[in-house]
């Protein structure tokens, strides 16, 4: 399930450096056989403290973590939405991906020029918002001028298509993203159709500096970023960029023992991988054993057999039932058996929802 996040930002804000930290990070590729990996795309783990107990359990000879990928977007300048700088490589490549991370800086310092020549996070979001509003723009005048004369002659469908492309229209005239509109369900059937950049769920993220990352709140500059994102229901996570590309050349006790020694529980780039999985409706389930622990990705919501398909089509095609336990489960009976004994380890059918941390065996026959 390859889904991805578009990391945006204005130049001399720490996005290539967040993006380094990334691709250093990245999976063995002898792991993952079927990914390609181009060069502005990093694939990382999904860190998951579940998976690790589950580990010291089960004593499988191989791990495997599910995955996320981040794209880096280049080229975004002021005026990208008129094809400035690498505009329409930046509309094309962040079109494609399932929604935004957005490094904005939060730092001071005299090396590092900033493009408007001050510091000031709310105006950069606000200029990247609108050159995102004025590419969306395109694409929906584009469109009510296809479907107008439909709607003035009543054919089905183009009335209700017209007036909701006019709302869009109405909210990035004004330079709102069509993600902050109240939208009726049939509003949010039809925004589908059109890719709107705006309509991307986003995380912001606070590039601050080493010294201020461990008690963020301190900084006016990021609770200005906390405030916006609060504004929206978006998620503001912050982080020092180049701490991130230090330590992602550590091994995970080092970087505990760093982390621990500056007070951070958890190294900013997990929490923007965390936040950028569950923000897309992503969950985890396990399938476990001496062989391999392996976490695969699911949508919410999916079924059983859906699940099964995950792991090979053909075990969607013969799903009889699946065996389930919950990690919770497991981590108090500690092995399978006692979760047996009492009743914990349940027979599901072709109707059972999964549910994040399930543990599963499918049975299939083709």
């Amino acid at each position: 399930m390859a889904l991805t996040a578009g990391i945006v930002g204005l130049p001399n804000v720490g996005k290539s450096t967040l993006f380094n930290a990334i691709t250093n990070s990245q999976v063995l590729a002898e792991n993952y056989p079927f990914a390609t990996i181009a060069p502005n795309v990093g694939v990382v783990e999904v860190p998951d403290e579940r998976m690790d107990n589950l580990v010291e359990l089960f004593h499988p000879k191989k791990v495997i973590y599910t995955t996320f990928e981040f794209t880096d977007i280049a080229g975004l300048v002021k005026g990208a939405s008129k094809g400035e700088g690498l505009g329409n490589q930046f509309l094309a490549n962040i079109r494609e991906t399932n929604a935004i991370i957005h490094v904005v800086r939060c730092f001071d310092d005299a090396n590092i020029e900033h493009v408007e020549g001050s510091v000031d996070p709310v105006r950069d979001i606000e200029e990247i918002n609108l050159e995102l509003c004025m590419a969306d723009l395109d694409t929906v005048e584009n469109r009510i001028a296809k479907v107008l004369r439909k709607a003035q002659t009543k054919e089905k469908g183009a009335v209700e298509e017209n007036n909701a492309l006019q709302k869009f229209k109405e909210a990035l005239l004004a330079g709102t993203p069509v993600r902050l509109l109240d939208l009726s369900d049939g509003e949010k059937e039809l925004l589908k159709n059109y890719s709107l950049l705006t309509a991307k769920p986003v995380i912001y993220v606070a590039n601050m500096s080493e010294d201020e990352v461990s008690d963020p709140d301190q900084s006016p500059y990021y609770t200005a970023v906390k405030e916006l994102a609060a504004k929206e229901h978006s998620e503001c996570i912050a982080i020092s960029a180049r701490m991130e590309e230090e330590l992602s050349g550590m091994d995970k006790e080092e970087k505990k023992a760093f982390l621990d020694e500056l007070g951070i529980r958890t190294a900013g780039l997990d929490q923007i991988i965390q936040a950028a999985y569950h923000l897309l409706g992503l969950r985890t389930f396990f399938t476990v054993g001496e062989p391999e622990n392996r976490a695969w990705t699911f949508r919410e919501g999916m079924k059983a057999p859906q699940c099964a398909g995950i792991i090979h089509t053909d075990f969607e095609k013969g799903f009889i039932k699946a065996e389930v336990y919950s990690y919770e489960d497991i981590m108090e009976y500690k092995t399978e058996a006692a979760l047996r004994e009492h009743g914990k380890l349940r027979i599901e059918g072709k109707d059972y929802v999964m549910k994040d941390g399930d543990i599963v065996f499918f049975r299939f026959n083709v």
